[in-house]
């Protein structure tokens, strides 16, 4: 894999990112250090993860995940040197009330350092919010209430927060995720303005069931410079089709294991219908789901770099091994029908 850019960073990562939010809960220490040796060993230098991990979000586990990345930087010296790191400040709480209330000035600084203490490193190569501090229709939710807005940190604070870190050494970029093009475009738009570090990508989901990031966003990052970081090429395993015969039950999966993932976007029954769809297409073509689904993702350009979440050497195998396969005009217009549609039950 070559390497891409990531807006104007600098920063140069290969089009797949090992997502870590499983590390900690699903995946234990020892199998996520094996996790992390094998991607390093077939090239991925992109790796991402968020102070808030393990998922489904605990308080006994925040913080799991980046204390074991940090423990396999400790026990693998040159690793953080092969690597572009990538974490986040949590988003104001979202019935986690062991999370900070806000993302304010102090709340951004003195997450990153227990980040970079977990981390066990002295820089940050790509700090992101996780999620938006206004009110915002997030995670599932598909309309803005203006009737919910709170007082809270302006995005101006927020920028200088992260710019502040970029100047003092501890934070190398920028960026943003589940995002808007309000958002994207505030961000850069008040960074041009005053001076500030401007962002250089946006985390989002993007995949066959959930392409809500061409519904304008494509347009604000394309013309602003900002990159794609797709996340949950899979649908959270609906693309895989390991659910497609028994449904969400039956399958060691985390839709299987965790009744709370169920209840958000990717356990909409619209969704799993449509996700069987796609897979029964992948297969008319000769091909698995697993390869149909991620080679949209990462033959897209609209894409920068694609975020895959595992949980054993074999899923990474998998995911890494579809790099190679190619989707033909036919399929893609295949594929763009079913969009038209059933457009993006998991948005």
């Amino acid at each position: 894999m070559n390497t891409v850019a990531l807006g104007s960073s600098g920063l140069q990562v290969t089009p797949i990112c090992l997502g870590t939010m499983t590390f900690g809960e699903q995946v234990q220490e020892a199998a996520a250090h094996a996790i992390l040796d094998r991607a390093l060993e077939r090239g991925v230098n992109f790796i991402d993860t968020a102070e808030m991990y393990a998922v489904p979000a605990k308080a006994e586990t925040c913080g799991a995940t980046e204390s074991i990345i940090g423990n396999w930087f400790a026990r693998n010296p040159d690793a953080r040197q092969k690597v572009v790191l990538a974490t986040k400040v949590a988003g104001p709480a979202r019935g986690m009330p062991w999370l900070r209330p806000e993302v304010s000035k102090a709340g951004v600084v003195e997450a990153c350092e227990g980040s970079l203490r977990r981390l066990q490193t002295d820089v940050i190569d790509l700090y992101q919010i996780h999620w938006p501090a206004r009110n915002m229709p997030t995670f599932g939710a598909l309309y803005f209430d203006p009737s919910k807005d709170r007082p809270m940190p302006s995005v101006l604070e927020q920028l200088e927060a992260l710019s502040g870190l970029v100047q003092a050494g501890k934070v190398r970029a920028i960026g943003l995720s589940n995002e808007s093009p309000y958002g994207v475009h505030e961000f850069v738009r008040l960074a041009e303005q005053h001076g500030l570090s401007s962002v250089a990508t946006v985390q989002n989901p993007y995949c066959l069931i959930n392409r809500s990031y061409e519904n304008g966003l494509d347009e604000t990052c394309h013309r602003l410079g900002v990159s794609l970081l797709a996340y949950s090429p899979l649908g959270f395993g609906l693309l895989s089709g390991k659910y497609d015969a028994t449904g969400l039950v039956g399958d060691a999966g985390r839709m299987s294991i965790y009744d709370s993932m169920r209840k958000q976007r990717w356990g909409r029954p619209e969704a799993l219908d449509t996700a069987r769809r796609y897979n029964a297409l992948a297969r008319e073509h000769g091909l698995t789901p697993v390869q149909m689904a991620l080679a949209f993702c990462y033959r897209n350009p609209k894409v920068a770099s694609t975020i895959i979440g595992v949980t054993s050497l074999s899923q990474l195998d998998e995911c890494l091994d579809a790099w190679g396969t190619e989707l033909s005009a036919d399929l893609l217009q295949e594929i763009d029908k079913i969009r038209w549609e059933v457009r993006d039950p998991a948005q």
